[in-house]
């Protein structure tokens, strides 16, 4: 196999579809604009109406020409208004907020980076909390980092990793870690580490009344941010996570098969998750099918690996067209390969099932293909769990409900016209029922949709009804919500 210069490993990137890998991020990876989704100009704070508490608050109406930027998110299918957006800079500004939305009896969302798949961030006729003022990263003593619910992954990393420091989380540059972290948060780390939701060992809450608490002082609370998804119980205003010696370098390793039929495809579909069974904990793979094209990723950020690795490199290369590998880079400049779009795109994203294995999708995975190789804009993409992911002890702590699934596959679809939306749409649909009708029922929850009817027990399992008492105990009268948001 060939190995790359930097210079040749962005061409390589791009070619082998690097880019949305691990994705709902986009297809692109253009230079950061000056503002995005999860950024908003300066502006002197209003005061709020006197039964209000005292806190001075930025409240942003319709007719604040902050409003158009401030209402939208990364995913522009969504096009959202709410009431009022009030732009909070501490806890005690997210506790006033709060209270001045159960006063107006106004339903409220959370926003953090804006990347929720079904628009939960954002409401009609609500209020919406924006966290992106609360973006801060504190490096503290014996490994731990103080991070605010807005800081982006990107900005995450620039902080801690010239510190020698790794938290695992995901891979898009724009998604905020709040919302990333209380589904689960899986990447390319986690398969050694755990989830991100693993190393929160410490939050600050703001409940459904507007009263502020820590999880120092709620054992269940903790167990039901790990994983119990966001916009249920209250606004995440602060975490505390444990970190981890940050890798120095990484590789990747590229696969790519054209003009595939759906048998093909599944073939080696099959072939890669068998092959995923002997992969070391330090490497994440990804299948990714874009119409008939495959693309195919396996990364690495130990080189004691690679004798490890050459084997299934050598049974991936014969039974794809083309086979390629990267340099060892540096870590950070490597991990900006996979950051994806910086700018709001047209996405229909959902999670498309966990899989222990490809007997679990053996029946239908054919017709799956094939809608997805007759259907152009639409993307298939299965990635590898296990390893860290499966420790009983993280079980124990968290109430992310997946832990015996090695694989986790998503749907999406990019578009430009309305017209190609509605085909998408459809074909979306027709997917997700052909995989529910064979089966296969567990959903990961930061790959939310609407077309789960059973989402209770598709996102959390048995974990459902635990986490309904901690809803009642925090928002009982169901001021933080959403179409999807656990019920007290």
């Amino acid at each position: 196999m060939k190995t790359y210069t930097r210079k040749e490993f962005f061409k390589v990137a791009t070619a082998t579809g690097i880019t949305f890998f691990l994705a709902a991020c986009g297809i692109s990876n253009k230079k950061k604009e000056k503002e995005t989704s999860a950024q908003v100009p300066d502006s002197s704070k209003k005061v709020i109406p006197e039964k209000v508490p005292s806190t001075n608050l930025d409240l942003v109406d319709k007719k604040d020409p902050r409003y158009e930027t401030l209402r939208k998110g990364f995913n522009k299918r969504f096009d959202k208004y709410p009431a009022i957006i009030a732009l909070c800079s501490s806890t005690e500004e997210v506790a006033a907020a709060i209270r001045y939305g159960h006063e107006k009896s106004l339903p409220i969302a959370i926003k953090s980076g804006g990347h929720s798949t079904e628009g939960f961030s954002v409401n009609d006729g609500g209020m919406v909390i924006n966290l992106s003022k609360l973006n801060k990263v504190e490096i503290l003593d014996g490994g731990k980092i103080k991070v605010g619910p807005g800081c982006t992954l990107s900005d995450l990393n620039d902080t801690i990793l010239p510190q020698g420091r790794l938290l695992p989380a995901g891979s898009c540059a724009t998604v905020g870690i709040g919302g990333l972290t209380l589904g689960g948060g899986y990447g390319l780390f986690s398969r050694k580490f755990g989830l991100t939701c693993d190393h929160m060992i410490e939050a600050t809450m703001v409940d459904g009344q507007g009263n502020i608490h820590s999880t120092k002082d709620d054992d269940e609370l903790l167990w039901a941010l790990r994983g119990g998804g966001a916009g249920n119980f209250g606004v995440i205003t602060e975490m505390i996570f444990n970190t981890h010696p940050a890798p120095t370098v990484m590789q990747g390793h590229y696969f790519k098969a054209r003009k595939l039929t759906a048998e093909k495809a599944a073939s080696i579909l099959q072939t890669w998750m068998e092959l995923c069974t002997q992969l070391p904990d330090s490497c994440l793979s990804g299948y990714v099918l874009n119409g008939s094209t495959l693309n195919i990723i396996i990364t690495n950020y130990e080189p004691a690996n690679d004798s490890k690795l050459q084997p299934l490199i050598t049974k991936l290369a014969a039974v794809t067209d083309e086979s390629k590998s990267s340099h060892w880079g540096k870590l950070a400049i490597m991990l900006k390969n996979h950051y994806g779009s910086d700018k709001p795109v047209n996405l229909r994203n959902s999670s498309a099932g966990l899989y222990k294995g490809y007997n679990d999708i053996s029946s239908c995975i054919t017709q799956v293909l094939e809608k997805v190789i007759t259907t152009p804009g639409m993307i298939y993409q299965v990635d590898t769990l296990g390893g860290k992911v499966d420790d009983e002890e993280f079980k124990k702590l968290s109430s992310y409900p997946h832990r015996g699934f090695d694989f986790l596959s998503e749907l999406q679809a990019y578009w430009d016209t309305p017209a190609q939306e509605k085909r998408l749409a459809d074909s979306t649909t027709h997917i997700l029922k052909i995989i529910q009708q064979n089966g296969i029922t567990r959903q990961y929850v930061n790959y939310c949709s609407i077309e789960f009817n059973d989402w209770e027990n598709a996102y959390y399992g048995e974990n459902y009804k635990r986490l309904q008492a901690v809803k009642q105990k925090y928002d009982p009268d169901n001021n933080i919500r959403h179409p999807q948001s656990i019920k007290a």
